[in-house]
């Protein structure tokens, strides 16, 4: 089954740069927020993985991303997060960050798992949350 997680954002006056546009770097923030929130939804609290798994916590590893159009103050946009892979020690996202069903930006983002300054693999339990919202291969 593929899973879809969405989280609303609404553009204000600190997310944009002297041109009254959204601040490249602020896309950055809205998909971290995704990110965190898909965890969250998965029953994977950041703080408790940290503290229960013996230091396990996530880091961007890779992003590639498109950005197509601005968005500007009082925007109303959605971040959406798909898993798309899960191996090992890291998964892949696609996020998209969307006005209505305009496509401001994209982004591929692989996470890694580390666990005391060095990638470890992800959990059995863990692993097996990513896996069941993932996205078919190839889809």
């Amino acid at each position: 089954m593929t899973h879809t997680h969405s989280l609303t954002v609404r553009i204000y006056y600190e997310d944009t740069d002297f041109s009254g546009l959204v601040y490249h770097a602020s896309y950055l923030r809205f998909m971290e927020r995704g990110r965190t929130e898909l965890l969250r939804d998965l029953g994977l609290g950041q703080r408790e993985l940290l503290q229960a798994q013996g230091g396990l916590f996530f880091v961007v590893r890779a992003m590639t991303i498109d950005f197509r159009k601005p968005a500007q103050m009082d925007d109303l946009l959605i971040v959406e997060t798909v898993v798309r892979e899960v191996s090992g020690a890291s998964f892949d996202l696609d996020q998209r960050v969307m006005r209505g069903g305009e496509l401001l930006v994209g982004a591929q983002v692989k996470i890694a798992a580390v666990e005391g300054g060095r990638p470890r693999r992800l959990p059995a339990q863990v692993r097996e949350k990513f896996a069941s919202v993932a996205s078919p291969r190839g889809a």
